[in-house]
């Protein structure tokens, strides 16, 4: 069966801007969480966010871009400019509709869409922008990316939240196999301002403590919920073959199992999809438990959550099974961004052969029976499965494998 890679990777990261750089801070257990500072946090329960650093969309975006783009999309379209280069993709030759975009996203572009909301209210209807037909779309960044890099392959969009990410690398492999030659696939997301916080407080699931290493600690006995971020991941993923005939500069990893699942509606007594998904996924490489050198934790924070992905674990591996790892501790859960930034960070790992370390938790709580990773672990890497969960009850599995 016709093999998807991995050959670009582009990141806008809260602890990182550009893919060395995160990886760098990353390894060494840099956090990029900190207080709110992209608007007025301080009248909110929750007041702690992964921002990215030193962003400066005007040195990325061209002019005529900036008044139809949102802050989401703009990362999305440097992580996508970065992903390209980084794969060294001539996209003009490559067939007309060669090249396709599948990205995620949670709630489209909110902040542009609550400040042309607000022009309404306060000025009246000639404040509005045109551009907010479409800037606030959940589908804005496939549809941005595709126009910038005049790419009319099949394109998409997943609104499975945290899970986004996995599924839209899943659909891109999905469209590799039908014989087109590459997918930008991804996942970036950026909705800390009053209309993206609100409904994530109202959710229950956010912490509202306000040390930045104390906020978000997945599996320890403190955890208390989630911390926010923006940012996110994309990903240039190529047939096989196609990526040998241009000698593509590296080759990351392969994209070698994918699995989706839906967890039961309340009441039923059944028990999570999280555990399914995962074994679907590694049936789908063809590989058992005992191969997976990793697991790229979705590492909730809610200590509900925390405790359904760690029996799950110790199900499908045992206890202390494999070494298990959330470094989204450094940077917060990006929303539809932020399983595609665990599968570039699976991807890296792979490359490096370490583990890196899941921040701020010194040890997980004794009813975790599972090998969380503390600090960053030297190990031979093959093969690495990252888990992601969506809010609404979207689970997502995702095995990745060295080629070299």
């Amino acid at each position: 069966m016709t093999a998807a890679v991995v050959t670009g990777l582009g990141i806008t990261a809260p602890n990182g801007l550009g893919t060395e750089e995160f990886w760098k801070a990353t390894l060494a257990g840099e956090s990029g969480l900190g207080p709110v500072t992209r608007f007025d946090a301080a009248q909110y329960p929750s007041r702690i966010a992964g921002e990215v650093p030193g962003y400066v969309a005007e040195d990325h975006i061209p002019s005529r871009l900036m008044p139809q783009t949102d802050h989401m999309t703009r990362l999305a379209l440097t992580a996508a400019d970065w992903a390209l280069k980084d794969a060294g993709i001539d996209t003009e030759e490559l067939p007309e509709y060669g090249i396709g975009v599948v990205t995620a996203a949670s709630g489209g572009a909110v902040e542009f869409g609550q400040r042309e909301l607000q022009n309404l209210w306060s000025k009246g209807k000639e404040y509005v922008s045109a551009y907010q037909s479409f800037a606030w779309f959940y589908a804005v960044n496939t549809g941005q990316i595709s126009i910038r890099h005049k790419l009319r392959g099949p394109s998409g969009v997943l609104l499975t939240e945290q899970a986004g990410g996995i599924d839209a690398i899943g659909h891109a492999r999905r469209h590799i196999r039908k014989g087109f030659p590459a997918v930008i696939a991804g996942g970036v997301d950026a909705a800390i301002c009053p209309w993206g916080w609100v409904p994530q407080i109202a959710s229950g699931l956010m912490s509202t403590v306000d040390d930045p290493t104390r906020a978000y600690l997945p599996f320890a006995a403190e955890a208390s919920g989630y911390v926010p971020g923006e940012g996110g991941a994309i990903l240039l993923v190529e047939e096989a073959g196609s990526a040998g005939a241009r000698s593509a500069a590296h080759v990351y990893g392969e994209i070698a199992g994918y699995a989706a699942t839906l967890d039961p509606a309340p009441g039923t007594g059944r028990p999570p999809g999280l555990r399914r998904a995962a074994e679907n996924a590694l049936a789908d490489a063809g590989i058992t438990p005992g191969d997976v050198d990793v697991v790229f934790a979705d590492a909730s924070g809610v200590p509900d959550l925390d405790r359904a992905e760690a029996q799950a674990l110790t199900e499908l591996f045992g206890p202390a099974g494999v070494p298990v790892t959330a470094p989204k501790t450094m940077t917060g859960r990006l929303l539809a961004g932020g399983a595609a930034l665990d599968a570039a960070t699976a991807l890296l790992a792979l490359r490096d052969g370490v583990i890196p370390p899941t921040a701020h938790v010194t040890a997980p709580a004794p009813e975790h029976t599972i090998d969380l990773v503390t600090e960053a672990r030297e190990a031979d890497l093959r093969t690495a499965l990252v888990l992601a969960r969506g809010h609404g009850g979207f689970n997502a599995a995702l095995v990745v494998r060295r080629t070299a």
